[in-house]
């Protein structure tokens, strides 16, 4: 007899697919544990939380990481070692699509390490299972006894030919035009992840509320799963902060109204801000360890920071201004230059405020495209974005350990932005590589790379359709009043004393990518309306301002870029190209310093030639024709005799492709051989005159370009030959 009690429960999607939620078979030892499964597609979610924390741990030390087994896709790892490594990029981003909506949901006093892992253990080409992670982590969660204020759930909402749908079929949301992942409690809406084909601010808080009403019946069957599960009823206990009320009513009539004062002050500099601030804290901190020497620092600075962000929150909700002196809606000043690289094919220096990134772009062959090997999806990339944060554009002191998966999230934003105004593949020959370095930040650095990745590109000659600028905007609201500040183009202090953080990119016409999160419970429609829109014109505004540098892609490539042309073949030309071994393309490589490659699509040999001048573009593109193009009849060539026969000459007009010249075809008198009129080896000109339609063969004349012999006239007046 099995030694498991499995509970099992369904939800039904709108289009009548099941997701099924089964807990009490697997992994056991696991805090909460369970299997969801959609199709084929099955994900194993376990989450684990330790019993005691480390005493220095004054915050929430949680782990998300999705992994996607090789083997449930029927797979073997495509790496030296043939398993499993470290997460690529896409499960990077899967983990963080869950830990951004987990993270607030639980206790601020929990301080217990906390491990979340999901693992696809099954996977179905139909379905996309990061529209599944949050609902396995959550449901784990709800089946455990970790304090936990859900559940919560993530579904993707995709409009595929003017309808909505939820987690719909792989193969459809190629032809989606907007593409999200909403994550939401049952009461509000949390995380918003996406892109769009620049579609309105009315579509898309219609795609969100769709979304949340398939949200909610997800809640309500993994409450319905906890309920039966007895472990879930009572949520384990732990130490709760110590409190003393006397000390904190006296930092906070210390601290209140003096924060008032330097927020409203208006301070344009980050550094003026924090000595501001510094000097309310220190001479406070000292008094009250003259008093008490063994003053408890940790409930001080919980304290000083709870005054402080109340006083800064009320600051911004009443005067209606911000830290740094700007009104709710100012846009900070922005300045930008082109071209400021002169090594690279394409950059461009933004500054908006006390951010800045400096971005480059790379335009490479097929060659350089990346190689994409997972469990799900298998191919290649040509299309890059990669963002780097140093330490120092914090003005800290950090080890480099490369990109963490902050800078793999906020890169893939600004590349979603992007990849929406890149001309179609057929038109764009490149391989592109971006890469913004962030200088300076102080709020938003991926919306400056948003719009540094969209000048650079502009600077390099690549034909966007438009361009793209982003923006982060940020909320304040007093829950007990209801009022509320939407800021525009928000600081770093303002994203971590805020209630939102909300990035939105577009163009003109509308938004093409964004990211939400939510931090307070209750975000009302209303609000995010007011936000959109207030996105809009801050966007709109950026725009502007870009286009006073750079207002179109640059006429020409720079001229170091390699250049590029297409040409098709007949696909039985291919191999000749290529040659044996790949002899013959190498040899033309080296020849003519371009870079050939060749593709076999549609029937055809599809030839993209690279070269960083047109001398040697010609002499490929010369060479490849020389091979492949295929003889017209009426056309004249420079042939090379091959052999010689009693009854012509067999003569090479292109490589590979030999004609008949007939004895009667050399010359315009009757010649009885062709002794001393050609030679093997010999070049002469001829005229292809027809081409045999069942054999393929091909028909020469020499005599027809060789001039017609003068006619003599004899005794009586009449012309002789």
């Amino acid at each position: 007899m099995p030694n498991y009690n499995a509970v099992t429960k369904h939800i039904a999607l709108p289009d009548g697919r099941q997701i099924s939620i089964e807990t009490g078979k697997l992994a056991k030892f696991a805090d909460g544990a369970v299997v969801v499964r959609l199709g084929d597609a099955m994900l194993l979610a376990t989450v684990v939380s330790q019993p005691s924390a480390r005493g220095d741990v004054d915050f929430l030390p949680l782990s998300v990481d999705y992994q996607e087994k090789f083997g449930g896709a029927g797979k073997i790892p495509g790496s030296f070692q043939r398993r499993e490594g470290r997460l690529s990029d896409y499960e990077v981003l899967v983990s963080r699509l869950v830990d951004r909506i987990l993270r607030p949901m639980f206790p601020k006093d929990y301080h217990y390490e906390v491990q979340v892992m999901i693992s696809l253990i099954s996977a179905d080409k139909d379905v996309q299972p990061d529209a599944l992670a949050a609902l396995a982590a959550s449901a784990a969660l709800s089946v455990s006894d970790i304090p936990f204020a859900g559940p919560i759930s993530e579904v993707r909402v995709a409009r595929i030919d003017g309808k909505l749908q939820i987690n719909p079929l792989t193969a459809d949301i190629e032809r989606a035009d907007i593409d999200l992942i909403v994550g939401a409690t049952i009461d509000s809406v949390a995380m918003v992840e996406g892109e769009m084909n620049e579609v309105s601010e009315e579509e898309m808080v219609e795609a969100i509320a769709y979304a949340h009403e398939a949200i909610k019946e997800q809640v309500r069957v993994q409450q319905e799963l906890a309920a039966e599960i007895e472990k879930s009823h009572v949520k384990r206990d732990y130490p709760k902060y110590d409190e003393n009320d006397e000390l904190k009513q006296r930092i906070t009539q210390a601290v209140y109204q003096k924060a008032y004062e330097v927020a409203k002050s208006g301070n344009t500099s980050k550094s003026g801000r924090k000595e501001g601030f510094g000097a309310i804290k220190k001479p406070l901190l000292e008094e009250l360890q003259a008093e008490n020497p063994e003053l408890d620092l940790k409930m001080f600075g919980r304290y000083y920071g709870s005054a402080e962000k109340k006083a800064i929150r009320d600051m911004m909700i009443k005067e209606r201004t911000r830290l740094d002196g700007r009104q709710l809606t100012e846009i900070r000043p922005i300045w930008s230059e082109i071209n400021y690289l002169p090594g690279a094919h394409g950059s461009a220096l933004f500054t908006r405020g006390e951010t800045q990134s400096l971005t480059s772009v790379a335009l490479g062959t097929k060659l350089d495209e990346q190689i994409v090997d997972s469990a799900m999806v298998s191919g290649y990339n040509k299309f890059m974005l990669h963002y780097n944060f140093p330490a120092f554009s914090t003005g800290e002191v950090k080890p480099n350990r490369g990109p963490g998966r902050r800078e793999v999230g906020h890169g893939n934003l600004a590349m979603r932005s992007l990849k929406k105004v890149l001309p179609p593949e057929d038109e764009n020959p490149y391989t592109i590589r971006v890469v913004s370095d962030i200088l300076e930040s102080n709020g938003s650095s991926s919306m400056a790379t948003v719009c540094a990745g969209s000048m650079a590109l502009m600077d390099a000659g690549i034909k966007m359709r438009a361009a793209v600028s982003g923006i982060a905007m940020g909320l304040v609201q007093d829950r007990e009043t209801g009022e509320y500040a939407v800021l525009s183009d928000i600081l770093g202090d303002e994203d971590h004393l805020g209630d939102m953080d909300f990035k939105v990119t577009g163009t003109e016409k509308g938004i093409v990518a964004c990211q939400m999160d939510i931090k307070i419970q209750g975000l009302s429609s209303e609000i995010l309306t007011a936000a959109l829109h207030q996105a809009r014109e801050g966007r709109l505004h950026i725009l502007r301002e870009m286009a006073k540098t750079i207002a179109e892609p640059a006429a020409d490539l720079k001229p170091h870029t390699p250049r590029s042309h297409k040409m098709l073949i007949d696909k039985e030309f291919i191999g000749a190209v290529i040659g044996p071994g790949g002899k013959v393309i190498q040899q033309i490589q080296k020849d003519t310093n371009a870079t050939v490659i060749i593709e076999e699509k549609e029937e055809k040999g599809h030839v993209s030639i690279f070269a960083s001048n047109q001398e040697d573009m010609e002499a490929a593109i010369s060479r490849i024709r020389a091979i492949a193009a295929v003889p017209e009849v009426g056309e004249t060539y420079k042939g090379k005799v091959r052999s010689i026969q009693p009854y012509g000459a067999f003569v090479e007009i292109m490589p590979g492709k030999d004609g008949l010249l007939h004895i009667s075809e050399v010359a315009h008198e009757r010649l009885a051989s062709l002794d001393g009129v050609l030679e093997v080896g010999q070049e002469i000109d001829v005229k292809l005159l027809d081409i045999d339609k069942k054999t393929g063969k091909y028909r020469l004349s020499r005599k027809v370009l060789l001039p017609k012999p003068e006619r003599a006239a004899d005794s009586n007046g009449t012309a002789q030959v």
